[in-house]
């Protein structure tokens, strides 16, 4: 640790000016004792959030380390607690918060921060691009010790926001023609803030965020030598989102590249590390075929797939965007886990929505704006899944087609994807 450097940093920090950023919808708990945990993938707005945090506590007794800066990125574990030290030294004051910033950067992270919690002096937040800490890292290192978040770039909510201002969903037809506007372009170019806010040289910017994925989240992270493959993997999982994706179609397209399925199984782990992708599984009772393939495929932003994608599937993006929208219930609602449905004769329910042990709705997703335009075997598969899942709550997504109709015993809801995206009801 070149104490020079650390000097610099931590002068840099106290003299810091933090302005006021866009108000995130992602509420956050903190408990003493555990750490919040904050994850998502790069540019979501993870540091902006840390940083709001910051700007409403005292600053002398607040320390953001952020282990991107190049002045720390050889720390080791073990000198966390040193780098607090010289911050008490430089300033006089012990620090009550702190702000552990890409976390994933410094090897075996989670044995200082259970130190700094061991001590209880500390509220500490923690942000990470590495889905792992979802999960097996937090679960495991951190001992049933964290509170852990998802954050995801902007929800269409905050995308208006951003863009109109604050919403009210008793909209004119006039005003709702122009969120269906803004709709068509979140949905082209997603939700990254610096994208939404700023509005210039999106393509550019997207490129930019698929390369930082690939080589620093993938590539770098997990010191792969073949470029090549992680590079093809990639593009499968960011072509194939919302749909069904397996091993062998993935292998079936390798053209040339030799791959083996132990080698595919490994790369697509590495892949989803990087928070870039998600996977859907099949709901079941049984959890070895909740965890076997095929899997669904979805990526973190639509706008992330104009780096591969060859065509503008609507009723793909909307989908993709109701997962996401999904996804971020769980933060609200954390028992929510989100499966899909299919039987064996190919009649699918995109969305499976469970909470604890209840089947809480089923939800269908249809570019449609009249009830001509919806596919009967649509409705076929959600009535159906309804009689196999045992659940009465059945909403069927569109895209400007509003209405509510009894079939078969079941009522469906057919509702606007831009009202469910912005009602506070979505299940």
């Amino acid at each position: 640790m070149k104490n020079e450097l650390i000097k610099d940093y931590l002068l840099e920090w106290i003299g810091k000016l933090i302005e006021p950023s866009v108000e995130r919808d992602l509420h956050v708990s903190h408990i003493d004792s555990r750490a919040t945990v904050i994850v998502g993938p790069r540019r979501a707005g993870k540091t902006y959030f840390l940083l709001q945090i910051a700007r409403k506590l005292k600053r002398e007794e607040t320390l953001y380390l952020n282990f991107e800066d190049s002045r720390l990125r050889t720390i080791y574990f073990n000198e966390i607690r040193d780098l607090i030290r010289q911050y008490i030294e430089l300033t006089g004051k012990n620090p009550k918060t702190i702000l552990l910033d890409e976390i994933q950067n410094v090897n075996e992270w989670e044995i200082a921060v259970r130190e700094l919690l061991d001590q209880n002096r500390y509220s500490i937040f923690i942000t990470g691009s590495s889905s792992k800490l979802l999960s097996k890292e937090v679960a495991t290192q951190l001992r049933g010790r964290s509170l852990t978040y998802l954050m995801l770039p902007f929800s269409f909510l905050e995308y208006l926001k951003v863009k109109q201002g604050s919403i009210n969903i008793n909209v004119t037809m006039d005003m709702s023609a122009k969120i269906m506007n803004m709709l068509n372009e979140y949905l082209e170019w997603g939700g990254f803030p610096e994208i939404v806010i700023y509005n210039k040289e999106k393509e550019r910017i997207l490129k930019e965020y698929y390369d930082l994925i690939l080589f620093k989240d993938i590539i770098e992270r997990n010191s792969m030598k073949n470029i090549s493959l992680a590079r093809f993997i990639l593009e499968q999982l960011l072509q194939n989102f919302s749909k069904e994706i397996t091993v062998n179609s993935i292998i079936k397209h390798a053209d040339g590249i030799k791959l083996s399925k132990d080698t595919t199984y490994d790369y697509v782990d590495k892949v989803l590390d990087s928070a870039g992708v998600f996977f859907l599984n099949k709901i079941s009772q049984k959890p070895g075929v909740r965890e076997s393939w095929p899997k669904k495929s979805y990526v973190c932003d639509t706008g992330l797939t104009k780096a591969v994608r060859f065509s503008s599937d609507i009723g793909k993006l909307m989908e993709n965007c109701v997962f996401l929208e999904i996804v971020r219930q769980v933060n609200i609602s954390p028992f929510l886990k989100i499966f899909y449905w299919k039987d064996t004769a190919g009649k699918e329910v995109d969305f499976v929505l469970k909470e604890s042990t209840e089947i809480k709705a089923l939800i269908q997703v249809t570019y449609a704006s009249s009830e001509d335009e919806i596919d009967k075997r649509e409705i076929e598969s959600i009535i159906l899944g309804a009689n196999t899942l045992k659940c009465k709550k059945l909403i069927v997504i569109t895209w400007n087609y509003r209405d509510s109709i009894n079939i078969q015993g079941y009522r469906i809801k057919y509702i606007p994807l831009w009202e469910w995206l912005i009602a506070k009801d979505k299940y």
